[in-house]
């Protein structure tokens, strides 16, 4: 039972210890990080699905349970995921953040992110991590826009475009699919950049590598229907509204960072 008074720190370091007591510190090279709510219906194919290896390296899957009220948490567990099951509901970007961290203490070199949902392709995965591998990107992210979507909705579709256009404006870098849930990145990249969302966190994470400048890669890949469940997102106007939020307030708050800061003000010497 987690305390009423419980801070974020206390429910991650919980979250951590008991993880660290069931699977131990150490992880092979490459970690497939899951943020997962109330997913099971979909979550054991998404697991099976998830590759074991890459280019002669050892993967793992670990699913961060974010405070299911359904067998979330037995369904990966069975499938073959190490699972890290936290009480309390706090959002993707919570959890995503926590199995970043649970990654590069547990000792992986690579953190890959996909969702619980089953809209992306394992079979990109390889793809995705590619050029991270070959040392030509510390971060990648799938793109619908150079690859495929399944999707029907000419409104999210719509968004995808104008935010593409708009962090590229933003950041003066081109890209063209913001919000890829399946992305790959060298695991220290993860604990260099501020994340802060509780959800809506993939604009962040993608401003947030451009502005410290890290190499960054896009690479054609397939956004599905989703499999099983119902979104946690939110209807297009809401979506639309919180992200260009998140948008706007994480590339102000990087600017702000770089900004020198003022020549420091004396007074005038008195003769």
């Amino acid at each position: 039972m987690t305390p009423p008074d419980a801070t974020p720190r206390d429910i991650d370091a919980d979250a951590l210890a008991a993880f660290t007591a069931e699977y131990g510190r150490d992880l092979p090279p490459i970690a497939i990080v899951i943020a997962a709510y109330n997913e099971a219906d979909g979550i054991g194919d998404v697991v099976a699905t998830l590759p074991t290896e890459i280019d002669g390296r050892e993967c793992a899957t670990i699913v961060v349970v974010d405070g299911s009220s359904d067998d979330t948490a037995a369904v990966a567990r069975k499938a073959g995921a190490l699972v890290c099951d936290v009480p309390v509901n706090r959002g993707q970007g919570a959890a995503l953040r926590l199995g970043y961290r649970i990654a590069r203490e547990g000792g992986a070199d690579y953190i890959v992110t996909t969702d619980a949902d089953g809209q992306y392709d394992a079979a990109d995965i390889p793809r995705v991590l590619a050029p991270v591998l070959r040392g030509e990107a510390d971060f990648a992210t799938g793109s619908r826009v150079l690859g495929r979507q399944e999707t029907y909705d000419k409104v999210r579709r719509a968004g995808v475009h104008v935010f593409a256009r708009l962090i590229s404006l933003l950041t003066s870098q081109r890209v063209t699919d913001t919000s890829f849930g399946l992305r790959a990145m060298r695991a220290p990249v993860t604990g260099a950049v501020e994340l802060r969302q509780p959800q809506y966190q993939s604009s962040e994470l993608l401003i947030g590598v451009i502005a410290r400048g890290y190499r960054v890669a896009e690479v054609p890949a397939t956004m599905r229907l989703r499999t099983a469940g119902s979104t946690k997102k939110g209807g297009n106007l809401v979506y639309g509204y919180r992200y260009s939020r998140v948008v706007v307030g994480t590339w102000w708050r990087e600017r702000r960072r770089r900004s020198p800061l003022p020549e420091p003000e004396f007074p005038a010497k008195t003769k």
